[in-house]
């Protein structure tokens, strides 16, 4: 190595190579773009971001998020070099069973890794979430002279990201929102996989992002360190979300692959890799090289961190004593503490068998919820009065109000659901969103990485059914019950009743550790008569015996979720006539059902009952799980019709005559 090399130099070429050679050894992953980003990535790690390796998890930390997942070499790296307890063994372990370097960034299983990324434009709209988040603490909380909540929430976004329809959607809602303290370093190489990014993407992006109300700069040589730190200061001066286009070099000093589309997701070989380490003047041997004054010098951030979580705490106790009250509320909140007795006297709905929408017992559910619990946020993706998300007495969030509650997302579901993730993942806020629940389609991605890293995320879908009625099979939907079901960690809970609606939400606030989905009805449902059968309470457990009529042990068992339990309660009244015992079960929740003991599940399904019928207003499939192999169902193998609700359930089957015609059936096939 040349003796004249900076230690800066020396710095990004370990960010480089340490990337490179993991790959290599992996012979699996993407090197291009840590190669090419890692000169702003230093700039940005060592002159701005606010970060304490020793507790990644200090509140007023600045988030970095790294939307471009594929490059998690370059995070890895400087996780590693700045003291983060992610030792080099890790590094060397990249991209292996049980590492904790994985091919792209996970949360919850790398220390300093705010949220899951890989599918491109989902860290995006999280870093959108967070600064939202952010925006709405400050102004709540912070006093004249009192700065207890300050913090940035820095992007390094790729071409693909920006290519992703997401972006687009999660922009213009940043840009609408004035978030300032949000910052995107776009990393400009112009190579996709296919080529160059000249095949498909030669809009004017300084210009789009301008368009949208942010603040946009250009630096010219990525490379240059000065230059990007000097723009990061110009965008922390500017109260508009800022874009940093950042002209880059995938690959960078890569003989041969350097500005090609192979620098980006392939091994660069052991030539390739030898030519760029000749070349930037980096010792061939051994792996991993990272220099002792290179070490130190990232090392400070340990020393670094420790002063500026120590100042925080400072004004925090500064705080304190000011503003007593307030103080406590936000240390509760960080912690993810909710308040005692959050859960008491929630609404009870009296028996009516005209009943209420379940969507509107959750509008009411919601607003005494939030009365107690001020971190609940939410909204809509403009469709506020359909799904009642509105909490009453509060404006909506905008850069005129940040402290209201209520957040309108337009019509950008996909938006909605990265938004929400970064939100949940912030801290401080319980955020929940709404939308039609065919329309759960369009923010699939969002609602699988919130699965995947558990984010205690509460989505809300109304009109969930052939309910829906008059705007038929285009928004009624018949698949999505079984395609939430499938999504691991996902806790989908389908009220019967209003007061089954009081109880899921009892669940959805208190579960930390995973997204709940709650599905809700556009139409009527009767409110249960609780004192006839057995109290909302079951819920909890995902299934219950609602009753059992004619008796102990039934001749047939009937199980429905949502709207279809009054029927099928109709239904067993109807076999109970004919001399036929039925029990009926409000099945809720598969997943919570599922995580009871084999004790308890035995006594709701009893395994000597073989003839078990399952009534839903969606496909079938997944309920053989519950039926058994002799059980059978009452569903929809198809898709919906455009008619009044009544109409379309009763050409469905959903009835009680044909429900029970179905269950004699099913006893005589025994």
């Amino acid at each position: 190595m040349s003796s004249t090399s900076t230690i800066q130099d020396k710095a990004i070429n370990t960010i480089r190579f340490l990337a490179a050679d993991a790959v290599q050894t992996a012979n699996s992953g993407h090197p291009g773009m840590p190669m090419g980003t890692a000169a702003m990535a230093y700039a940005l790690w060592t002159r701005h971001l606010r970060f304490n390796p020793q507790n990644p998890a200090w509140p007023d930390r600045d988030r970095f998020v790294l939307s471009g997942g594929h490059g998690s070499m370059l995070l890895y790296a400087l996780l590693h070099l700045t003291g983060y307890e992610l030792p080099l063994e890790e590094l060397k372990a990249f991209r292996q069973w049980k590492s904790r370097t994985p091919g792209h960034p996970e949360r919850g299983l790398t220390p300093g890794v705010e949220v899951t990324t890989g599918p491109l434009g989902q860290g995006f709209g999280n870093a959108v979430g967070m600064a939202i988040a952010e925006t709405h603490l400050e102004a709540e909380f912070n006093r004249a002279g009192h700065k207890v909540v300050d913090h940035y929430t820095y992007v390094i976004a790729t071409d693909g990201d920006l290519m992703e329809g997401l972006s687009y959607e999660t922009s213009s809602l940043a840009g609408h929102l004035r978030l300032g303290k949000l910052i995107v370093l776009y990393d400009d190489n112009r190579i996709s996989i296919d080529g160059s990014t000249d095949l498909t993407f030669t809009e004017d992006r300084k210009a789009r992002f301008e368009a949208q109300g942010w603040h946009v700069q250009a630096v010219q040589d990525g490379n240059d360190v000065d230059a990007v730190d000097n723009a990061i200061k110009k965008a922390k001066e500017d109260p508009r979300p800022s874009l940093i286009i950042c002209r880059t070099h995938i690959g960078y000093g890569l003989p041969k692959k350097q500005d090609t589309a192979e620098a980006h997701g392939e091994p660069p070989g052991e030539e390739e890799l030898n030519g760029a380490k000749l070349k930037l003047g980096w010792p061939l041997e051994p792996r991993f090289y990272i220099p002792d004054d290179v070490l130190k010098h990232f090392r400070e951030a340990l020393g670094r961190g420790r002063k500026l979580e120590s100042e925080w705490k400072g004004r925090m106790e500064r705080y304190r004593q000011a503003y007593p009250d307030q103080a406590v509320e936000l240390e509760r909140r960080l912690a993810g503490k909710l308040k005692t007795g959050w859960d008491s006297d929630l609404p009870s709905f009296s028996a009516d068998p005209k009943g209420m929408a379940t969507r509107a017992a959750s509008g009411k559910v919601i607003n005494v919820l939030a009365g107690r619990l001020p971190e609940m946020m939410g909204g809509s993706a403009d469709l506020t009065t359909s799904n009642k998300t509105w909490i009453d007495g509060g404006p909506a969030f905008q850069r005129d109000a940040p402290l209201g509650r209520n957040l309108h997302f337009g019509v950008r579901e996909h938006a909605m659901g990265a938004i929400m993730n970064g939100i949940a993942v912030h801290g401080g806020i319980i955020p929940f969103c709404g939308t039609f629940l065919v329309f759960s389609d369009y923010m699939r991605p969002a609602i699988r990485l919130s699965a995947v890293s558990r984010y205690p995320s509460i989505w809300l879908y109304t009109h969930d059914s052939i309910g829906l009625g008059e705007d038929g099979p285009t928004h009624q939907p018949v698949e999505h019950l079984a395609a939430l079901r499938a999504i691991p960690n996902v806790v989908v809970i389908r009220p019967a009743d209003a007061n089954e609606v009081t109880e899921a939400w009892k669940i959805a606030i208190a579960r930390r550790d995973g997204p709940t989905v709650l599905v809700l009805s556009r139409q009527n449902l009767p409110v249960l008569d609780r004192r006839t059968v057995t109290a909302a309470s079951g819920l909890k457990r995902g299934a219950y015996v609602l009753t059992d009529l004619r008796g102990y042990p039934p001749d047939v068992i009937l199980m429905a979720s949502g709207s279809e339990v009054s029927p099928t309660l109709k239904a067993a009244e109807k076999l109970a006539s004919e001399g036929i015992g039925a029990r009926v079960i409000s099945f809720p929740s598969w997943e919570l059902f599922a995580a009871q003991d084999k004790d308890y599940r035995d006594s709701v399904l009893l395994p000597s009952i073989t003839a078990r019928l399952a009534v839903e207003a969606g496909v079938s499939q997944g309920w053989a799980r519950w039926t058994g192999d002799k059980g059978a169902f009452v569903s929809i193998e198809r898709f919906g019709a455009s008619a009044p609700s009544q109409v379309v359930f009763e050409r469905y089957g959903f009835s009680a005559d044909n429900i029970s015609q179905r269950a004699k059936e099913l006893l005589a096939d025994q």
